[in-house]
């Protein structure tokens, strides 16, 4: 009987698993998206702290979740552009949080930020059909 409980709990996780590889889309993206929030509230109270491992690890964080499928919302140049400097922010204030300087980490936070701003507005201009 142990064989088959051990075997019918692996199918449960083999179809939990299936699901969530099929499951793309909207629901994904705001995973995604949810997850940006959470890691840069976490790079602000890394800032108010000076927690340097901190900024590091949340920035890195940051920079992997943009390349994910799931992210590129929308296929154009624009988009590629706004995603590649968004990525070169966070990449400074991950610099800028192992050299433990605090005034460039601040800096690079205001551009992952200012980045985070201008693609959401960007998004939402194409999808009404009002791109700038």
């Amino acid at each position: 009987m142990r064989p088959a409980v051990i075997t019918a709990v692996a199918f449960a996780f083999g179809l939990v698993a299936i699901t969530f590889a099929q499951d793309a889309g909207p629901d994904k993206t705001k995973a995604i998206m949810h997850a940006k929030l959470e890691h840069s509230q976490a790079l602000l109270e890394g800032l108010a702290t000076e927690d340097f491992a901190r900024l590091a690890k949340h920035a890195s964080t940051l920079s992997l979740l943009s390349l994910e499928t799931d992210w590129n919302v929308i296929q154009t140049a624009e988009y590629r552009r706004l995603s590649e400097d968004f990525r070169r922010n966070t990449t400074k204030l991950t610099d800028a949080a192992k050299d433990k300087n605090l005034d460039g980490a601040t800096l690079a936070y205001v551009g992952v930020t200012l980045k985070c701003v201008e693609c959401h507005k960007y998004v939402r201009s194409v999808q009404v059909g009002v791109t700038p």
